[in-house]
């Protein structure tokens, strides 16, 4: 299986939100990473088929979406970034609501509905409202819905925003579990949600792809610019400045900084082995500040 994203491309007026991009994706966790803005949720609305591209295509086994029509959204499954839910509902209900709109026959609906309750571990709850649900389980149950069809494209948008950490967690190993033979695109801008369970980084910034890289060699590039030092806590406002500091660490009157500079920032500080979060900030981290600022 292949999903194929061929020159896409997508534009309101004189805005690109996502341009001329191109990869092609077989089954695996793809961790789809980028500043708010950046043409995440576009470009997932366009594999989805909500949107259409202004041009280019998407093409699965090398059938465009047109050509294939339902068959290639029977292979879909799609949790958008803001789930609309029916609060009145029960979560059994909603999810035999979801499997009918999805064409599912109702013996099918019955089993699937179950073995997916139990297995976001809402069982124990199916015959409650959703509205008297946390954030954590109105997730999962949007990822239950999501996998009704075993669908072989998983799309999930900012699955684990706004979710604490135990919960984030326990949907990482949900999604762990989902993603055996099937082709799953996560996007978050929480860079350690994918930094345990991706096996490929799509890297994005202003509608186009930066870079598409294997987890075990996507921090190649900032290797030998990351680096740690010990500075008196004048040195560390000053540096704070200079540089780009994405960590800073109080230790006995000292501040312990993590830089990223294309050299060493002074001879005592010591090269150190770049992680993920430090990628995302090499890139994004003036976006990420100016996005705090506001």
């Amino acid at each position: 299986m292949e999903l194929q994203l061929q020159d896409l491309r997508k534009q309101y007026g004189e805005k690109c939100a996502v341009n001329n991009v191109n990869a092609n994706l077989v089954p695996g966790v793809y961790g789809l990473l980028g500043a708010n803005g950046a043409g995440k949720t576009t470009l997932m609305r366009m594999i989805c088929g909500v949107l259409k591209p202004t041009s280019g295509s998407i093409r699965l086994n090398g059938k465009t979406i047109g050509q294939l029509g339902e068959r290639y959204y029977t292979r879909l499954g799609y949790m958008p970034q803001y789930f609309g839910f029916y609060p009145d509902f029960t979560a059994r209900e909603f999810m035999l609501y979801m499997a009918a709109v999805k064409g599912l026959d109702k013996k099918k609906a019955k089993n699937r509905t179950e073995d997916l309750l139990q297995m976001v571990n809402l069982a124990d709850v199916a015959d409650k409202k959703i509205k008297s649900y946390s954030g954590g389980m109105k997730q999962r149950l949007g990822i239950a819905q999501a996998e009704l069809n075993n669908p072989s494209i998983l799309i999930l948008d900012e699955p684990t925003a706004g979710l604490d950490p135990k919960e984030r967690v326990r949907f990482r190993n949900l999604i762990s579990n989902f993603a055996k033979e099937k082709i799953v695109i996560l996007s978050t801008h929480i860079v350690s949600d994918v930094s345990y369970i991706a096996d490929t980084i799509l890297m994005m910034k202003q509608g186009s792809f930066l870079l598409q890289e294997g987890m075990d060699t996507v921090t190649d590039s900032i290797r030998g610019k990351v680096w740690e030092l010990l500075v008196d806590e004048r040195t560390a406002a000053k540096y704070s400045r200079d540089f780009s500091v994405v960590n800073l660490h109080h230790e006995n009157n000292m501040v312990r900084l993590r830089i990223i500079e294309e050299s060493a920032p002074r001879e005592d500080a010591q090269s150190v082995e770049p992680s993920l979060e430090d990628l995302f900030l090499y890139y994004f981290g003036e976006e990420t500040k100016r996005q705090e600022e506001r």
